[in-house]
């Protein structure tokens, strides 16, 4: 194993944000694994310094086909895990839309460009990644239909799902997008938690990645036995939305399923208690995303249904 800095931003105030990449086999630049590009994404690093434990072992056993370097960067945006931020704490901008990045641009178009001109060219990027709404979501991989996608190698993970989604303007600017347009097999994958690390969630995320590069000759690993991954698009999810705020009280947890008329949630007057609101599983199918937050405001987006 090889640590190196990828990027290192100065800073007259604070020490200096330094990414660091770490480096297993050598060769041709054959799979990149990125973690935290946001501060709030606890589980991505931890998963990502899991695989680092476990790439150790694997590379010391002789386990790393020869001529193949896999590059693994567990965080990106310390600087804002640092004071529990999500976004960089100056401009509360996201790194993640802000790529391929620019040099002479804002500080995280900068750090954007040098990082993605170290991570360009791998055959496979996958990126750790957290969904947009704060809640908790199906473990899935995700990749965006740009005509260079590979449904087949998405299959490969193992996981529950597979989402195939078309891209929407702001897509242009993320990690996924732009490993697509420079030719590399790009994933995105999702875990259900996010500011807080999950070992045994942890764990099997490793088994998929390494399951992974496994079935594209990277290294040599046994897997523990995956799902036939279904393949879905955001066209299968139902919104289910609050028409009233209030405290949020909800039954059904991400990867259960549920039927036409079951009970979801209730949102509750926050003085009394009483029932204000109650929603309903509008289809049969599965839970795919469920809002945390213990408060919840009007026309907020409180479930996500995949539909059977």
């Amino acid at each position: 194993m090889r640590k190196e800095i990828l990027y290192e931003l100065h800073s007259p105030y604070r020490e200096s944000l330094k990414v660091h990449g770490f480096c297993f086999g050598q060769g041709e630049k054959t799979a990149c694994i990125v973690g935290a590009l946001r501060g709030n994404e606890v589980q991505q690093m931890y998963v990502c310094a899991r695989l680092i434990e476990a790439l150790k072992k694997l590379e010391a056993d002789g386990a790393i086909t020869e001529g193949c370097e896999i590059l693994v960067i567990p965080s990106v945006n310390h600087a804002s895990m640092n004071i529990g931020k999500r976004f960089w704490p100056i401009d509360d901008t996201d790194i993640n839309r802000m790529f391929p990045g620019y040099h002479l641009g804002e500080t995280t178009q900068r750090i954007a460009a040098g990082l993605f001109e170290k991570i360009q060219g791998y055959k496979y990027g996958i990126q750790l990644t957290s969904f947009y709404m704060m809640g908790e979501i199906i473990p899935h991989v995700r990749i965006l239909d740009l005509g260079y996608h590979n449904i087949e190698l998405a299959k490969a993970f193992g996981m529950p799902y597979v989402m195939l989604r078309r891209p929407r303007p702001y897509d242009s600017t993320t990690l996924n997008y732009n490993w697509q347009v420079w030719e590399s097999n790009a994933f995105s994958l999702y875990t259900t938690h996010t500011e807080e690390f999950d070992t045994p969630e942890a764990m099997h995320m490793v088994d998929h990645i390494l399951g992974f590069l496994n079935h594209c000759s990277v290294l040599q690993y046994r897997r523990r036995p995956g799902y036939a991954s279904h393949v879905v698009t955001d066209k299968n999810l139902i919104t289910v939305q609050t028409s009233i705020s209030g405290l949020y009280r909800y039954f059904k947890d991400p990867g259960e399923v549920v039927h036409k008329g079951d009970l979801l949630a209730q949102v509750l007057d926050p003085f009394d208690a009483a029932i204000k609101e109650e929603l309903y599983a509008s289809v049969d199918g599965t839970v795919f995303f469920r809002q945390k937050s213990h408060l919840i405001n009007q026309n907020a987006v409180a479930f996500r249904l995949l539909e059977e």
